[in-house]
């Protein structure tokens, strides 16, 4: 399944369910969707997109996950079976995290932390620095395990899986996402 540059535009602004299961151990959240991601409804679902590639490698399921056409039954039970779940810090859908506002990721931030309560994961990790520096106002965070928690929950800074992040591989990205599962309790 391809799409048009025309197709995808049509789903800007659109909103993708967070997939979250009962007993969701580590919480990763993106930026906000992309328009494949929109198109599609499955997180992380533009072809060429490291995550997935990422989660198997650090063994966090057992197999590479192919969302570009939509989340499966299947590959959806896996993830929120051993305790994954994904949401985003800004709802809305647009071609490049760059069209977001700093009041939006702010905004974004706040309906996260509430959200981070509801479903009460031991780990949330963030996938993207500049996003949770702008989210969250922590201007020198680095990547990896910060100081504060969130409603006990440890919060963790992990790389973004975009293909637009060059300098990191799905080696880089597995080792970083391996050590947030690793602290959840997931691997």
């Amino acid at each position: 399944m391809g799409f048009t540059r025309a197709e995808l535009l049509e789903y800007r602004d659109r909103t993708v369910e967070d997939l979250v299961g009962d007993g969701c151990r580590l919480l990763f959240v993106g930026i906000n969707p992309g328009l494949w991601t929109a198109a599609t409804g499955a997180h992380f679902a533009r072809p060429g997109n490291r995550f997935y590639p990422a989660l198997a490698r650090a063994g966090i399921v057992d197999r590479v996950i192919d969302a570009s056409r939509g989340m499966s039954e299947a590959d959806a039970e896996l993830l929120t079976r051993r305790g994954i779940g994904i949401t985003n810090v800004v709802a809305r859908a647009t071609a490049t995290a760059a069209e977001l506002t700093v009041d939006e990721l702010r905004d974004g931030g706040r309906r996260l932390r509430a959200r981070v309560r509801e479903i009460g994961p031991r780990v949330v990790a963030v996938a993207g620095i500049t996003a949770y520096r702008s989210a969250f106002g922590r201007r020198d965070a680095v990547t990896g395990r910060q100081e504060e928690t969130w409603d006990g929950a440890q919060l963790w800074v992990v790389p973004n899986p975009s293909g637009l992040n060059a300098h990191e591989t799905v080696d880089s990205l597995a080792a970083a996402y391996r050590e947030a599962a690793v602290a959840a309790g997931v691997v």
